[in-house]
């Protein structure tokens, strides 16, 4: 009874959240755009599925993905857990014996952004406007990359304490030399992705994590330490999206080579 009534009362908020929205919209389109809204019958079904669906995926954030991090991370940094599986036997815990937590932060990272729908939409979109020229499972791969190392290496700071902005200015260094040699037409499509990418999938669990990783390690802040894993899955697919349009230049450029020698080999022969 009390998990329908904390249902109802997230869909209750979703409903006023979404409330502004409408409110717009309908105003717009009756007074700029002028005349009735269309298939507004269909219309008004969708936002009552909107409103529903929202609830109920808050509700799921709330007892299931936030919680599961916060264990994961948990049983990750026990110091039962961590003994046991430590590199180094003697001496105190540092950042090297925390390499599950890495492993973990990484898989969550890769396999959540797979499973992200804005990301499949654009990845499908980019294959059909660049006429096959970008690959809709090599783009979802790439981001994916760039989301797992990036998560990964926010928990590294997380554990070692090191300020977020070295990290995120580092990266942004990175990515302004890359902008300047990677392929013009990868450059907006790589500065999109990491926005696409930290979504309804992945926001949520890596949230939960970095929470949960803050809370379980000594000496950290939850407020300071916690937050500041969904800019690193936000910059570094950047990172990795520019990195594969350059890879896919100098492919390129081998095959042609590869063709060209092949071509004087073939006159060579036809000369002898």
């Amino acid at each position: 009874m009390d998990l329908i009534l904390e249902t109802l009362q997230f869909i209750g908020n979703s409903a006023i959240d979404v409330m502004p929205i409408v409110i717009f919209l309908f105003a717009f389109q009756l007074f700029v755009i002028g005349g009735r809204i269309p298939k507004f019958k269909r219309i008004a079904v969708g936002f009552v599925f909107v409103i529903v669906g929202l609830g109920l995926f808050l509700e799921g954030l709330e007892h299931t993905l936030f919680p599961l991090g916060r264990l994961m991370a948990q049983q990750l940094t026990d110091p039962e857990f961590l003994h046991a599986t430590r590199v180094s036997v003697v001496g105190p815990l540092n950042w090297g014996d925390y390499h599950w937590v890495y492993i973990f932060a990484a898989a969550i990272g890769f396999s959540t952004t797979l499973a992200e729908p804005a990301l499949i939409a654009v990845s499908i979109k980019a294959n059909s406007v660049s006429g096959g020229a970008i690959g809709v499972w090599g783009l979802r791969v790439a981001v994916a990359i760039g989301v797992g190392f990036g998560v990964s290496l926010g928990c590294y700071r997380i554990i070692s304490g090191l300020p977020l902005h070295y990290f995120i200015a580092a990266g942004y260094m990175v990515v302004i030399a890359q902008t300047i040699i990677a392929p013009k037409m990868i450059v907006p499509l790589a500065y999109d992705s990491g926005g696409v990418t930290t979504s309804t999938v992945t926001v949520p669990l890596i949230t939960a994590l970095g929470l949960g990783l803050a809370e379980a390690v000594p000496g950290r802040s939850p407020l300071l330490d916690g937050f500041g894993l969904v800019a690193f899955a936000s910059l570094f697919p950047i990172i990795s999206v520019l990195a594969y349009g350059q890879l896919a230049v100098l492919r390129q450029q081998i095959d042609f080579s590869d063709h060209e020698h092949d071509e004087l080999q073939e006159d060579k022969d036809h000369a002898l």
